[in-house]
């Protein structure tokens, strides 16, 4: 079979999953968030079983997360969820702690297992450790370069996946830190600090950029002030061999993240029906373009910085 990469998006709700599925995403990232981190949105599972039945008329794959910090309190509940998502049909869980990968072991053999060690997933070396353990893809850390990435492919005894578009998570507590400052300055909290209050974090010696930060159950999130895009080299990463690339959707319209899947599907159809002859238009972003919030920039992320170790 001709190679062909995995189009993942994530989505917030049933109807945003069918608009992801409408514009060309053949992977979808659900799930709980007792259970997921930085989730779009919360799914019930009754929601992840619409979900999955809408993705089969697509024939597309829905990966559940379980990337939350597991604490004791969690523990007893990892086995049920397990089974309740193996009922709905998922095709695999994405996990961070041994207890979901031993839960699922016993309770849901069948379904697969996407190692997501967030930062820590750097090395070829790490990522074929946790193969032996039963997880068939691993989610590379976004502070990889470009080299990193493409260098460790041919190393890997599994599949990757790559993030290719959206914003980026640069720092989180468990603690809630919003809270915690605003009582330290005196003044009362008001209302929700989650995903839909649009709160940002300015620092003083970068005024003209805005990091997104938000509460919610599992503690603060502070997200990066741009939105990397690395569709002008996507090619390079087909070239490599990449199995999915991830597009994040979280703190995106519908309107925008449909754009998004669109235009990286076109890359992607356009380069495996020729690879050889295949070019960038820069057209294909035009949709994106219009659609992106002025005050954050598209850049390459870490893919083409340099590191200091």
């Amino acid at each position: 079979m001709a190679y062909k990469p995995e189009l993942l998006v994530t989505a917030s709700s049933p109807e945003d999953a069918r608009q992801m599925l409408k514009a060309g995403a053949n992977a979808l990232l659900i799930g709980d968030d007792r259970f997921g981190m930085r989730l779009p949105g919360h799914f019930t599972p009754d929601q992840i079983r619409e979900v999955v039945e809408e993705a089969r008329k697509h024939t597309a794959q829905v990966y559940v997360s379980m990337t939350n910090l597991m604490t004791n309190e969690l523990l007893p509940l990892i086995p049920e969820y397990v089974q309740t998502l193996a009922g709905c049909g998922i095709d695999a869980i994405e996990f961070n702690d041994p207890s979901v990968l031993m839960a699922v072991k016993e309770y849901a053999p069948h379904l697969k297992l996407f190692w997501n060690g967030e930062m820590i997933s750097t090395n070829f070396a790490t990522a074929n450790y946790w193969g032996e353990k039963g997880a068939s893809r691993v989610i590379l850390a976004r502070e990889l370069s470009m080299d990193e990435i493409t260098e460790m492919i041919p190393k890997l005894n599994m599949e990757a996946q790559v993030q290719v578009h959206g914003m980026t998570n640069i720092y989180h507590s468990k603690r809630k830190l919003v809270q915690s400052y605003m009582l330290h300055q005196g003044r009362p909290v008001e209302g929700d600090l989650g995903r839909e209050r649009g709160l940002f974090l300015i620092e003083a010696e970068r005024k003209e950029e805005k990091f997104p930060i938000y509460e919610d159950m599992n503690g603060t999130h502070i997200m990066s002030s741009d939105d990397f895009c690395i569709m002008e080299d996507l090619h390079f990463l087909m070239e490599a061999g990449v199995h999915s690339f991830k597009i994040e959707g979280l703190l995106k319209p519908t309107a925008y993240n449909a754009a998004v899947v669109r235009a990286y599907r076109k890359a992607i159809d356009t380069y495996t029906a020729d690879p050889e002859a295949y070019a960038y238009d820069e057209s294909w972003l035009d949709e994106v373009r219009r659609l992106q919030d002025p005050e954050r920039e598209l850049s390459f992320g870490f893919f083409y910085k340099e590191q200091v170790y």
